[in-house]
């Protein structure tokens, strides 16, 4: 628990007077009561399920059909939608910079005298093991390494913004551009969706007495309609959403996990072993999930943290260590520098497009897929914390861990490529980022960390206990937003549902991989993320009609006030 601490918005000028609840329309009298789905929201939940199991039967029936028609629909989705998902991100962000500055930055996402449940460490914690999972280790090394490549053997350039930029050969200048542009992909932009969703649902929930649940946002909007079928659709394209980001993440885990086990044991990396690891990894995100936040959950998330600390510290000490620092430093600057632009640049030619298309595109509809999930898994460990507190903590502690990562493990691997024994980008490394193997870019980095084999087995085992672990975590939360949206907003749902989508999860993680592999995942995830998208945009439209609505209602209630204090 925070120690207490004086309320920033306590004073009488402050908006921060007591909360102002919405009419109570009774939610919890449409969960069921009795039988199988006890606590859940019988029609949503049948709904989700079979759609779901709709697709996991026509995708694991016909997989090449599916891989098929997944190649099409996010070549239209990309062409149709790109500049789309360009805009929404930028004006969410945006969005965040005004709330940090604006008097609601006062405000207290639950009573006035509330305050957190959890420690700053915890929550930090738990937002990075929830936010990232095993995302960063996989494209931790694999991404900036592609950009520092200048081959364009996948028909587009490599990195438009270093080339624009003039720094067309692998020289220092370019690594700095390659490391930037993986910044950006894993920075302010992404983490900003994760803010505007995640305090939409703790306003709501905690300060206007609405349930933990993305309908809850639309009631300034069409007021108690969402308890119809209007809010079950919104809730249900959140669900969906939530399934399809973290299969995609598991999709991608496993297949990494598959190749440090290889490299470790020799065992086969093919599919059906990673077919395994999804069943091994779901049976353990499951019984955390069973456990709650407060136990499972937090105690994971806390030792992703320690684990990382012990494997970051080997990329420092074993790697160029001032070479690293200074590497950090110089493509931080950079990037707070260009941030702002690269954020609004707009590939101008058909090569450019494809590029953009491939890395920004997906990287942004992956954070807007993933974003009811992480939003409300955010916004339910957030209580009692103010609203700048909220969007700084969000904003900047997450992105910045990340930035470390990616400087050390990124830079690791591109130290290794500029000094390469035949020139730069001869290594070993560049050549499996040109096969496309990039879950074996991170063990191949690892190894020459260490003097001797022990060592190299000790530091591998670490990698592939976290890639298991940051999946726990973010997968044990996700069954927890699942059922909590299904329940209509109850935190602690029952055991059972939260197995059910667990299993869920890995079904569709297992379906999509043997269905086309890392194409089908991303295209599902993009899929996905255009329906969560607009609802992500009408529950900001709903934050903002309903902080002016309470603004107005605390200046009215000072004005009287100032008004009976003049009479008296």
């Amino acid at each position: 628990m925070t120690p207490s601490q004086s309320d920033p918005a306590s004073s009488p000028d402050s908006t921060n007077t007591a909360p102002l609840p919405y009419p109570d329309a009774s939610s919890s009298a449409q969960v069921e009561t009795s039988g199988w789905l006890t606590g859940m929201h019988k029609g949503m939940t049948l709904t989700s399920a079979g759609l779901l199991l709709l697709f996991v039967l026509a995708t694991g029936l016909a997989p090449d059909m599916s891989a098929s028609l997944f190649g099409a629909a996010r070549a239209w989705i990309e062409s149709t939608f790109g500049t789309y998902y360009l805009v929404t991100i930028v004006g969410l962000i945006g969005l965040c910079i005004a709330l940090v500055f604006s008097p609601w930055g006062n405000l207290r996402l639950g009573a006035p005298d509330s305050r957190p449940e959890f420690s700053r460490f915890t929550w930090v914690s738990m937002l990075l093991s929830a936010g990232v999972g095993i995302g960063i280790l996989f494209f931790g090394v694999a991404e900036p390494l592609f950009y520092f490549d200048d081959s364009g053997g996948f028909g587009y350039p490599n990195n438009p913004h270093a080339d624009l930029a003039g720094h067309t050969a692998m020289t220092h200048a370019r690594a700095v551009d390659a490391l930037k542009l993986a910044f950006f992909h894993w920075g302010l932009h992404g983490w900003a969706v994760y803010v505007i969703v995640g305090i939409t649902l703790a306003y709501f929930a905690y300060r206007r007495g609405l349930p933990l649940a993305l309908r809850s946002a639309l009631y300034p909007l069409i007021g108690n309609r969402i308890y119809g079928p209007i809010g079950h659709a919104v809730d249900i394209m959140g669900v969906l959403g939530c399934v399809f980001g973290i299969a995609t993440s598991l999709g991608l885990g496993v297949s990494q996990i598959a190749v440090g086990l290889n490299r470790l044991t020799g065992l086969d990396s093919g599919i059906y072993t990673q077919v395994v690891l999804i069943a091994v990894i779901c049976a353990i995100s499951i019984a955390s999930a069973v456990s709650g936040v407060s136990r499972g959950i937090r105690i994971i998330s806390e030792l992703n943290v320690g684990v990382s600390v012990i494997v970051v510290g080997s990329f420092l000490i074993g790697g160029p260590t001032l070479w690293l620092i200074s590497m950090f430093g110089e493509t931080l600057v950079s990037y707070v520098r260009d941030v702002i632009p690269m954020g609004l640049w707009v590939a101008g030619t058909p090569l450019e497009r494809d590029w953009q298309d491939a890395w920004t595109i997906f990287y942004w509809a992956w954070w807007l897929a993933w974003a009811p999930f992480i939003g409300l898994f955010i916004a339910r460990i957030s209580k009692g914390r103010t609203v700048r507190e909220f969007v700084l903590g969000v904003l900047i502690a997450p992105p910045l861990i990340i930035f470390i990562w990616q400087a050390l493990f990124g830079g690791t691997a591109l130290h290794q490529e500029l000094t390469a024994a035949m020139g730069p980008g001869t290594g070993e490394l560049m050549g499996m980022i040109r096969d496309w193997n990039l879950p074996e870019a991170l063990f191949a980095t690892a190894d020459t960390l260490v003097a001797n084999d022990t060592l190299s087995v000790i530091l591998s085992s670490l990698l592939i206990f976290l890639l298991i672990s940051w999946f726990v975590t973010s997968s044990d939360s996700s069954t927890l937003v699942i059922t909590t949206i299904l329940s209509m907003g109850d935190e602690e749902p029952l055991a059972r549902h939260r197995i059910f989508w667990g299993i869920c999860i890995g079904s569709v993680a297992a379906v999509l991989l043997m269905a086309g592999g890392l194409k089908a995942l991303q295209t599902v995830l993009m899929a996905a993320a255009l329906p969560v998208s607009l609802v992500i945009l009408l529950m900001t439209l709903g934050l903002l009609i309903a902080l002016i609505e309470e603004s107005r209602m605390a200046l009215k209630a000072r004005r009287r006030a100032s008004l009976d204090t003049g009479l008296n």
